[in-house]
């Protein structure tokens, strides 16, 4: 039996309402699952929020209520918005959820027990904005930390630390030997030059004394784990990994069918948490080189040029696009304007451009002109005859377009999301023929003969 489809995107953080680039990747997602549902794969999309952290603490902090009733409030927001948009989803990842925590608290047990967890003290700059220490890497020509690091402070704090550095090596001669790992190639690119610079381990605790918010580390009360272990681990967790386990085939066979996954993520994220924390952990925990994950890292969508930031006050709101042109309009315009794996400037303009000369021209008047003539000569009903089911077959599955299209090659699911236009020049291909073709012409002579003959 063949293995389920497994995709997942990444969770949002629940500081903030979703914006468009949140929108975007859920799309994207769905876009692919809904590829593989046609071609009658099983599939399973995952996706979700990220409850914890020191910003959802803080946020709730100023709205003056507890960080459960802020995150389940935000959290709404998000499932409503993808609910207008139609992303079909088959599970609901949530850092809250008991299972996830038992999860997460038993990775962490078993890495602390082995060894590759261990308790330090670090002193130094410390980024609040971050949330993280800097070194003198992080300063620029100037030698001072640049205002992309907020407010910082020098601190001294004990806290836990995963024993990443020690896993360089293997990261680098799997990156080598699995040139397909990210896709598109150029972030793969990107990810082995950040991999050879790496040093020093991973900080995955805060005291409680300054983050309450989190799973508490099960070895150690005082403590709450910080984001990687908790954010990252949802990919597993919801899925029913068993970190009792440390094998591959001693994990649950609802596990096996899944894994491994397709992660659809924001190039923001790729370096250094999908990149390199994420395969480190799971190489940490056991798992095999062939049962690592794969990287769809997309582009941002910015407004001439520049990221969305609340403070400039150009993020786009995906409610208002929906309420004005509709979810289907929205869906079309973010899967067709732009190269998967690149960034792209953001314009409403362009969307009402290519909702009116794509679909409302184009697809709207190919479907009018079939309709009409379906109705007029077939009697508005498809022969089952056997020609007919093979045009139809034909027209249905993509990897039947001419291999020129370029949706032939692999990984499938990336050359497909750029071929919005292909399908359009189809369709104007299609509208083309009927009038060089003249097919109603030949249409109307055999309908003529037909009744012709009914009457003798």
């Amino acid at each position: 039996m063949p293995k389920t489809f497994f995709i997942t995107t990444a969770i949002d953080y629940t500081n903030s309402a979703p914006h468009i680039g949140h929108a975007y990747e859920k799309i994207l997602a769905d876009v692919i699952a809904r590829y593989h549902r046609l071609k009658g794969d099983g599939v399973f999309f995952l996706t979700g929020v990220d409850q914890h952290g020191q910003k959802v603490q803080q946020s709730a902090e100023k709205e003056g209520v507890p960080p459960d009733q802020f995150v389940a409030g935000v959290t709404e927001q998000f499932i409503a918005l993808w609910d207008k948009l139609d992303v079909r989803y088959d599970a609901w990842a949530a850092t809250t959820d008991p299972l996830h925590k038992k999860c997460v608290q038993g990775m962490l047990q078993r890495l602390f027990d082995e060894g590759k967890i261990y308790k330090d003290k670090q002193v130094g700059f410390y980024s609040v904005r971050q949330e993280q220490f800097l070194t003198d890497k992080d300063r620029n020509e100037a030698g001072e930390f640049g205002p992309e690091w907020g407010e910082v402070e020098q601190r001294e704090e004990e806290n836990y630390y995963f024993k990443l550095s020690e896993h360089k090596e293997w990261l680098l001669q799997f990156l080598h030997a699995h040139p397909n790992f990210v896709s598109p190639s150029f972030r793969q690119t990107e990810l082995v030059n950040a991999v050879e610079k790496l040093a020093g381990d991973l900080c995955i605790s805060r005291p409680k004394s300054r983050l309450s918010w989190g799973i508490e580390l099960p070895f150690d009360h005082d403590y709450v784990n910080y984001v990687w272990f908790d954010a990252l681990s949802n990919y597993i967790s919801f899925i029913g990994y068993d970190p009792s386990r440390s094998t591959m085939s001693d994990q649950p066979s609802t596990f096996r069918d899944k894994w491994p996954a397709l992660h659809v993520i924001g190039k923001d994220i790729m370096i250094p948490a999908h990149g390199i924390y994420w395969p480190i952990m799971l190489h940490a925990l056991g798992f095999p080189d062939e049962q690592m994950p794969i990287l769809l890292v997309h582009g941002w969508w910015n407004i001439s040029g520049a990221k969305m930031s609340k403070s400039l006050g150009n993020v786009v709101d995906p409610d208002a696009l929906i309420e004005k042109y509709g979810a289907e309009a929205l869906r079309y315009y973010l899967m067709s304007d732009i190269v998967t794996g690149k960034d792209a400037d953001f314009s409403e303009e362009r969307l009402v451009e290519r909702y009116n000369s794509d679909l409302a021209n184009s697809v709207g008047n190919l479907l009018n002109r079939s309709l009409n003539m379906t109705e007029k000569y077939r009697l508005g009903l498809l022969s089952k005859e056997p020609e007919y089911a093979t045009h139809l077959q034909m027209f249905m599955k993509l990897e039947q377009l001419p291999e020129e299209s370029g949706l032939l090659k692999k990984p499938e699911y990336l050359p497909l999301l750029d071929h919005a236009a292909s399908v359009i020049n189809c369709v104007n291909g299609s509208s083309r023929e009927m009038t060089e073709f003249a097919i109603h012409s030949f249409l109307e002579v055999r309908r003529a003969i037909r009744l012709r003959g009914n009457s003798i």
